[in-house]
Order: C-alpha cells, then structure tokens, then sequence
C-alpha cells in the first residue's frame, strides 16, 4: 500500500521532481565544471534540503495568506511571512550546518560560523527561493482563477441555452394551441356555412369565399420545400388567386392565362408559379386596355417553357425593388432542384413590359407509362 502511495506521488508531482532535478543537476555540475570547484555532498544536501522546505513552506503560507476571508489585508500579511520565512531559514539552516558538523556530512563547525557574512548568504539565497516560491502560488492563483472563469462562462453558456429552449418549447406550445384552437376542418365547414348562405344573397361574395377556400386548403397541405407537386395544381391555384382579384376590382384585370401541352402527372417545384403571378399583381399594372398581362406554360417534348408579361406599373415607384426579392428566390429554388439544367430570364423590353422566362427539361412519368403500355 505505501509503494502504492509512492508511485501516485511521485506521478502526481513529477514535473516537481523534473524541475528540481533540473535546477540541482545545472547548479552542481554545470557551474561546478565552469568554475572547477565541488563542495562536499553534505553541504549540497544542506542547501538543497533548505532551499526547497524554504520554497513550500513559504508557497503554502502564502497561498493561505492569499484564500484567507479575514480582515487582514493580504500587502500586510504577506511581508509578515517573507520576514518569518528569512529567520525560519537562516534559524534551520545553522542548526543543520552544526548537525552535520557531528556527523561529518561537513566540516565541524562553531558557534563562530554564525556571523555576518552566514546571515547576508542565508539572507540572499531565501530571497531567491521566497521570490520563486511568490511567483509559483499566483501563477497557482490565475490558472485557478482562470478555470473558475471558464466554469461559469461554460454554466452562463448552458444556462442561456436551457433558457432558448424553454422559450422554444414556449414557442411551439403557443403555435400548437393556436392550431388545436383553428382546427382546418372546423375552417372550412365555416367557410362552405358561409359561401352556401352567400350564394343565393351575394354570388360574388360567395365565388371569392370559395376561392380563397381553395387556396387555403391546397397551403396546409403543402408539401416540404424538397418536394415537387403536381403543376396542374400549381395552375389551379392560379385560377383561384385571379378569380379573387376579378372579383375584387369588379372584372378590371386586363390577364389572360393560357396552357398548352398535358400537364397531367408533370410535377415541378412548388411556390415558383405562385411567385410569378404575385409579382405580377403586386408590381404590374394589369388593368391596361391594350397590354394584357399573360402567363403562358407551354409543355412539349419533355420542354417546360412557363413565361410572364405584364406592363410596369410607374405608378408604384420604388416598389419595384421588392420585385427582385421573389425573383432571386425563384431562382434560387430552381437551382436548387434543377442544379444547372435550367434556363431562367426576366428583363424589360422597349415596350416598358416585364418578362420573365423559365425553360427545363421535364420527363412526365404518366407518358413512359403511357408508352409501355
């Protein structure tokens, strides 16, 4: 069990151990060899035996010193243990120098050793290793301070993060209570109560409750933004957002929308039509006599050619900026399902129009089956 207990200590302080054996092996040989004179092995002992009590005796005072809550200031403390620490040295070190005298470690000495130029020797090597010993317990002092530091920033850390959840889970509580309390079956059992009391009274009103009706379903069931849908979908919801701004401007809108080629079973990214015919109610003008708007998707031999033109609206100033919002965002989507293989153009014409253009290459899955069949 002891040389067990050796074996922990001497791991545990080993860069003690290396230190010193270091400092010992420089100060005896090293400056031993350059100046040709060895002391006798009893006065190394004396020395090192007393330079190193000196180094933990007064790096353990001082580190009480340092941790201590009492109401001594520690510049009063710490002088107080430098001067017992210089006596305590020169009072050991005489009282060892006389001992091994009489065991003849060294030369035998008297009382007479103890003079002024044993003091001012004993003096100047303590104040070495009380220096060394001071240095060590505040190098000690931060790296302790330093790991207290780090411990509280890594709890402030955990504790923010503990904090962003529980306002998360706030979050999605409110967001789960909002929809448990608009439940989309009991929307639209109110909204078909309305459009069928609306129907005989308001027609009009009744179309537009119908329409909006049908966009608000097909958008709690859209799909995740990785997916594609069914662009005849896409296009039914084109009709419906038409149909609410005709109804809404009294039949005004100057739009036609035209579809050429059997979309049935094509699948494209969603949003993106939607996009194009938002940025053409919000920055076009649409209720010109002559331009008509058009959106136009022609499919042909695997070819998806979905085209816009509306007339600038002038009249919305510096609104247009916000068209080149959707129009990144579209491009974005498209490059992200179709990588490179697409074609995307928008530009104004000399006739003050916007037009944007869209070519892919789209394989519908129902023509393959189609053709085994």
């Amino acid at each position: 069990m002891t040389l067990l207990h050796l074996k922990s200590f001497f791991k545990k302080h080993k860069l003690h151990f290396l230190i010193w054996g270091l400092y010992i092996l420089y100060e005896v040989f090293i400056l031993g060899l350059v100046t040709g004179q060895f002391r006798p092995i009893g006065a190394y002992i004396l020395i090192y035996v007393t330079n190193i009590s000196v180094f933990y005796s007064n790096g353990y005072l001082s580190g009480k010193a340092l941790k201590s809550d009492d109401n001594i200031p520690y510049y009063i403390k710490l002088p107080l243990i430098i001067l017992f620490s210089l006596f305590a040295y020169i009072l050991v070190s005489f009282m060892l120098v006389m001992f091994f005298g009489v065991i003849g470690l060294v030369e035998k000495q008297t009382l007479e050793t103890f003079d002024r130029k044993f003091v001012l020797a004993c003096i100047y090597r303590s104040s070495l290793f009380i220096g060394y010993s001071i240095g060590y317990i505040y190098i000690l002092k931060y790296l302790e301070d330093r790991k207290k530091v780090e411990a509280l920033e890594r709890q402030s850390l955990v504790t923010q993060i503990e904090k962003q959840a529980l306002e998360n889970d706030l979050v999605q509580s409110q967001n789960n209570f909002l929809r448990s309390q608009i439940n989309p079956h009991f929307l639209f059992n109110t909204l078909n109560f309305i459009y069928n009391d609306a129907r005989k009274k308001a027609p009009m009103a009744a179309d537009a409750i119908m329409n909006l009706a049908e966009m608000m379903r097909y958008a709690l069931k859209r799909p995740e933004a990785s997916e594609m849908v069914p662009l005849s979908e896409e296009v039914e919801q084109i009709e419906h957002l038409i149909n609410l701004h005709q109804l809404r401007t009294a039949n005004a809108i100057n739009l036609n929308l035209e579809v050429n080629g059997d979309l049935f079973g094509l699948r494209f990214p969603p949003l993106i039509l939607l996009t194009l015919v938002e940025n053409i109610f919000k920055h076009g003008n649409v209720t010109h006599s002559t331009q008509p708007a058009i959106i136009k998707i022609d499919y042909e031999n695997n070819n998806l050619n979905i085209s816009t033109i509306n007339m600038v609206n002038d009249n919305k100033g510096k609104e247009h900026e916000s068209h080149h919002v959707g129009i990144d965002n579209i491009n974005k989507r498209l490059a992200n399902f179709y990588k490179d293989d697409y074609i995307f153009r928008y530009y104004k014409d000399p006739l003050n129009r916007y037009i944007t253009e869209i070519d892919v290459q789209v394989i519908n899955p129902m023509s393959k089956l189609n053709l085994n069949q």
